[in-house]
């Protein structure tokens, strides 16, 4: 979840909660202010209800004055303790009842104590605080529309130089020299950000550089004596006085030092992968090609006499010929040094994957290990590095690959 998302629901929340528990407080301070302006109401009606008493020579009546309504009841009580309550009011003119408010007293008429009821209509209180809380509810959810229309769409706008620095970092090369420059802001963390990236991308590209004239210079410079001891090797080995011996130990050099140049090249490989280096890409016919490479290793197959078997479906790549010869030199090279005398090479393509299997060990090689640079088996002659170049030239296009062990058979699996 963006992180625009993440403040929009947690501001949403909290102010939620807040005019909840706000329009709560509100409904019952109104109701508190409503019921005691009620209240005083009848304290003044029980005052004029007391002077109508003692005005009066005969027992008090019950009587309506507009919404009001006293009923007076002779009682031999001395002491009454006043009173207000929530009862029932009968409407005269409309005939229904309707919730009202009571004050209860004892008033006294010469020797003669009357308890009096005074009771009022709360129609009008209650119409109001209805009112009051539909319009609190409605502003509610009126603000709650605003704050989330606001942070969805207005404060987007806020994020679009983060976004940019973003997509500028994802699209980042450390070959280019730089590249990052980064959207102007006004917003002072995103400026920050911005330059410290710029300063961090600047060094990098230094290091990167510095490092790769490094590597090419080292690389140069190893390759020259390999060649100059190769070119002393040839003219060696055409002497005709050498013995057996001698003669063995000068192709254990020439195998050696191929092993270096192997090596060296492989190393060179995997750095251009790792960091992107390589984007000559084309269109390539992945049947054609693994045919083209059956054909290629027949002489290394029939060394060991093994066999192809094959089922090819037509599939198109958009990927560095280059690499994908590399790739599948790895990967049947793999399947043949590694195979039984006699044994068989399945390969086949179909959909989105291509699967090479061979006959081998009966066990199961480590699928952590076998990718890692220079795992290798003790009488392996490779350079250790085969499978983690095929490894990294998936990761380079995004395909999966992975190990299957069953029953002696050997698989790897590609998948597009």
């Amino acid at each position: 979840m963006k992180l625009s998302a993440h403040y929009t629901r947690t501001s949403i929340y909290i102010t939620l909660t807040v005019l909840l528990a706000g329009a709560i407080i509100y409904y019952f301070a109104i109701n508190y202010i409503a019921q005691q302006q009620l209240d005083q109401g009848l304290q003044q009606q029980l005052i004029e209800a007391e002077e109508y008493v003692r005005s009066s020579n005969q027992d008090p009546q019950q009587y309506d004055l507009d919404r009001d309504h006293a009923v007076f009841t002779r009682t031999n009580e001395q002491k009454l303790q006043k009173r207000f309550f929530d009862t029932t009011y009968f409407n005269p003119k409309a005939q229904r009842k309707e919730a009202g408010r009571a004050v209860e007293d004892l008033v006294k008429l010469k020797h003669t104590n009357y308890k009096v009821v005074i009771t009022i209509s709360r129609a009008g209180q209650k119409y109001l605080i209805e009112v009051i809380t539909i319009i609190t509810l409605v502003l509610l959810a009126g603000l709650l529309l605003v704050l989330f229309i606001i942070n969805k769409y207005m404060l987007n706008g806020l994020w679009k130089p983060f976004q940019l620095t973003l997509k500028e970092i994802k699209q980042f090369n450390i070959a280019d020299v730089d590249q990052f420059k980064g959207k102007p802001s006004k917003v002072t963390e995103f400026a920050e950000l911005n330059e410290a990236i710029r300063e961090m991308s600047l060094r990098v590209t230094y290091d990167y550089l510095n490092l790769k004239q490094f590597t090419e210079n080292a690389s140069h410079e190893m390759m020259t004596p390999l060649a100059v001891v190769t070119t002393k090797l040839d003219t060696l080995i055409q002497d005709e006085t050498l013995s057996a011996g001698q003669l063995e130990q000068i192709t254990d050099i020439y195998g050696s030092i191929n092993k270096s140049t192997r090596l060296n090249q492989s190393l060179l490989l995997l750095a251009k992968l790792e960091n992107k280096l390589i984007t000559d890409n084309e269109s390539i016919n992945l049947k054609t090609v693994l045919s083209e490479k059956m054909l290629q290793f027949q002489e290394l197959m029939q060394t060991k006499y093994l066999s192809f078997e094959h089922n090819l479906q037509p599939k198109q790549l958009l990927a560095s010929k280059y690499l994908v010869d590399i790739l599948l030199n790895n990967l049947f090279s793999n399947a043949i040094r590694h195979n039984n005398t006699g044994g068989v090479v399945i390969i086949e393509l179909h959909g989105e994957q291509l699967s090479i299997k061979n006959t081998g060990a009966n066990y199961s090689l480590n699928e952590q290990l076998i990718f890692e640079r220079f795992q290798k088996g003790k009488e392996s002659q490779g350079t250790g590095l085969g499978l983690t170049l095929v490894k990294n030239i998936c990761q380079h296009y995004g395909y999966g690959i992975h190990y299957e062990y069953d029953s002696g058979w050997h698989t790897f699996i590609l998948k597009f």
